[in-house]
């Protein structure tokens, strides 16, 4: 009897492990990874600052940015920039080939975007071999974007959306609210990451892109803690590619 209860135990044990190693192996999904980050912020930053950064999200949701964006059935809009290796990419060329995924970050100094950066690279052959180019784009200058690449491990290039050129065309530019310039200004040092003195930035917009420059999926958020979930782009993108076959 004793050796069977021991024989119990044992099977018990082993089946916890198990399942707590199925936990530790199930990975987080991004919107958990930014939560936890925002969660931390949360314990370092005194409420008064956390206050600030909030009461900054709601005044750029109130200036409506989030409607009068691009949005999904707009026509995108093309452009030619160069990444931080040299090479130019014209967007009607690479969308002409296939769907398209066109993600903005803001900089590598943001944390939320790194957490991003890295989501997309775990899903970069998942939506290359749906038949589609992941296009990132970046106001932050070339040699800045590139360290931002190496930080964080990716092998894609971030295109220099200079002066926040493209991404006012779509709509995706707000001016840094008063009460957080400080911030973005003397702490992050804003201008010279994006050799520019405007105090702007482009909210971290995701759009997937069809053959006929169509614009099929969009992402878009004042609040930079949240990013569109790599899983739903990638379902878009097989979607778009599915209707092309």
């Amino acid at each position: 009897m004793r050796k069977l209860a021991y024989a119990g135990c044992l099977m018990l044990a082993a089946t916890f492990v198990h399942a707590a190693m199925g936990q530790e192996s199930q990975p987080q999904t991004l919107q958990q990874q930014l939560k936890q980050k925002s969660e931390e912020a949360g314990k370092r930053f005194p409420p008064e600052m956390l206050k600030t950064m909030r009461d900054a999200v709601q005044t750029v949701r109130d200036t409506g940015i989030e409607k009068s964006a691009k949005q999904v059935s707009d026509a995108a809009i093309d452009a030619e920039l160069t990444g931080w290796n040299g090479k130019t990419v014209k967007l009607s060329d690479a969308w002409s080939e296939g769907p398209v995924v066109l993600m903005w970050y803001r900089g590598g100094w943001c944390p939320y975007c790194n957490l991003q950066l890295r989501a997309m690279q775990k899903e970069l052959k998942a939506i290359e071999g749906a038949g589609a180019k992941l296009i990132v784009l970046t106001p932050e200058l070339p040699e800045k974007a590139k360290e931002t690449a190496e930080a964080n491990d990716v092998d894609f290039v971030a295109l220099y959306d200079k002066e926040n050129g493209l991404a006012r065309k779509y709509g995706l530019v707000f001016a840094l609210p008063d009460p957080i310039l400080p911030l973005y200004r003397d702490r992050l040092k804003l201008a010279e990451v994006n050799g520019s003195d405007a105090m702007e930035l482009p909210l971290s917009a995701t759009y997937v892109i069809d053959t006929k420059g169509k614009i099929r999926y969009a992402f878009l958020d004042a609040d930079y803690t949240q990013r569109a979930e790599p899983a739903d782009v990638v379902a878009a993108v097989k979607q778009v590619a599915g209707e092309k076959k």
